[in-house]
């Protein structure tokens, strides 16, 4: 018998729609589930820890389907250095981040081991890097099979120049007569929002354009959906919105 999300150490959110908090520097993944194909959202932060993700969710997924899309949120090494384990499926991120990964690979390296990553391992995943196949610079809609499809939006800039997020609409159609359906929109937010502490800006950030992103976020979603962010405990729209206010105060932009 199948082992259920919650048995194989994942948070359902939605009947086809789970995610991780990895450890060390808890960055979120998100896993969705069509029916014939799987999105990843995010990768982890090195070659190692991408490849027992991807293991982790094809165990899920069962000996019938794979991971066939990945979705970067952003150029951030926790987020996206396990990407090479990645290779043979279809790659997603916002417009310039392949040329972030072209340019400036030798700064997420150094800003990885700043951070406390090993710093072979960060070498390793930043020689292998994978470049997306393909460039989000409006929005993008993923067909996965079984009436479920996923809406990439390029949202930014804000917490760096090249922030995607991920819309479920409606969490629909469970894939097994067993579990109830699901109704509530999914927002996988990367690290537009964070949770588990104030929202980190680097040199990368681009503040002044920050509150918009999160507007966006929360047009996206709506009242009622729910915002899983990049690092933390899933939050609701009152949350971003406060967020946004927070984002707004600080960096003195409406």
């Amino acid at each position: 018998m199948r082992l259920t999300w919650e048995e194989l150490g994942w948070e359902r959110v939605a009947p086809r729609v789970g995610r991780r908090r990895l450890p060390v520097w808890d960055c979120t993944v998100g896993l969705v589930v069509g029916e014939g194909a799987a999105l990843m959202i995010d990768a982890g932060s090195s070659l190692a820890e991408g490849a027992w993700l991807r293991a982790e969710a094809e165990r899920l997924l069962g000996p019938e389907r794979r991971v066939t899309h990945l979705a970067l949120t952003h150029p951030h090494f926790d987020h996206v250095f396990g990407a090479a384990a990645f290779t043979d499926v279809e790659v997603f991120g916002a417009v310039g981040l392949d040329a972030v990964f072209a340019y400036e690979c030798e700064e997420l390296r150094a800003d990885a081991v700043r951070n406390g990553l090993d710093p072979d391992a960060a070498a390793e995943a930043a020689d292998l890097l994978v470049t997306p196949r393909h460039s989000v610079s409006g929005e993008w809609t993923l067909d996965l099979g079984g009436g479920l499809q996923v809406l990439l939006a390029n949202v930014g800039p804000g917490h760096t120049g090249h922030d995607l997020a991920v819309l479920i609409p409606g969490a629909p159609g469970p894939p097994s007569p067993a579990e109830p359906p699901g109704s509530t929109e999914i927002v996988f937010c990367g690290d537009l929002v964070e949770e588990s502490g104030e929202p980190q800006t680097g040199p990368d950030a681009v503040p002044s354009h920050w509150p918009a992103a999160l507007d966006r976020l929360v047009d996206l979603g709506g009242e009622d959906a729910v915002y899983v962010p990049g690092h933390g405990a899933v939050v609701d729209a009152a949350f971003v919105r406060a967020q946004r206010e927070e984002l707004a105060t600080r960096f003195g932009v409406s």
